[in-house]
């Protein structure tokens, strides 16, 4: 897929691709934005590591490609830190587009400074073992969503959207379509009317006229 392609997913941003995907892929969790204001999309790098242990989030760094959304798992959520401002700085240096981390992160104030775009579950000082060989570029579960290698990621201030790879172009056209109708909608709230009467909702409270 295309660069620009990946750019205007993360304009649209998460809440519009995954309403004009159908509502398929949000991931259900409460996560830190570590950089406000940040906002990302790229194909996922998946990483399934060891419990409690970070050697497949190294192991991966050998792996990343400029534009990758780094995708950290454990085979049960813990807050363990898999990320700090080391490896952030290898994910960085090596051109990763995001992180999204379903453990905890540390030396946020460091992280921030950097200005990678990360999402975590947990902000904890709780150092990661490396002993355990994990999976890279396998299919993860995260709140809830299946994400595959090469599945396209769009996070920012909302959350997360996961997009199947052979669904981006559909979403985008969607997402597009999304937008300009939301700006004709948004243009006659301006001028005062009311959601209640243009998306017919007042039938719903109060009853079809007799």
């Amino acid at each position: 897929m295309s660069s620009d392609t990946i750019t205007e997913l993360a304009r649209l941003g998460s809440a519009t691709v995954y309403e004009a995907g159908g509502r398929r892929g949000y991931v259900d969790l409460d996560l830190h934005q570590i950089v406000p204001g940040s906002r990302a999309a790229g194909p996922a790098r998946t990483v399934r590591c060891g419990q409690g242990d970070n050697l497949m989030v190294h192991a991966a760094m050998a792996a990343l490609a400029p534009g990758d959304v780094l995708v950290l798992t454990m085979p049960e959520p813990a807050p363990v830190a898999l990320v700090g401002d080391l490896l952030a700085t290898q994910a960085q240096v090596r051109g990763a587009a995001a992180v999204l981390v379903d453990a905890a992160v540390r030396d946020v104030e460091e992280l921030r400074e950097m200005g990678l775009p990360i999402w975590a579950r947990w902000v904890r000082v709780h150092g990661a073992a490396k002993d355990v060989s994990g999976a890279l570029d396998v299919p993860v579960a995260v709140g809830g969503a299946t994400i595959r290698p090469g599945d396209v990621l769009v996070l920012d201030a909302d959350g997360v959207a996961v997009v199947e790879a052979e669904r981006v172009d559909e979403v985008l056209a969607a997402s597009q379509e999304r937008e300009r109708k939301e700006a004709v909608k948004r243009a006659k709230l301006q001028a005062g009317a009311l959601s209640y009467e243009l998306d017919g909702l007042r039938e719903r409270v109060e009853g079809a006229a007799p």
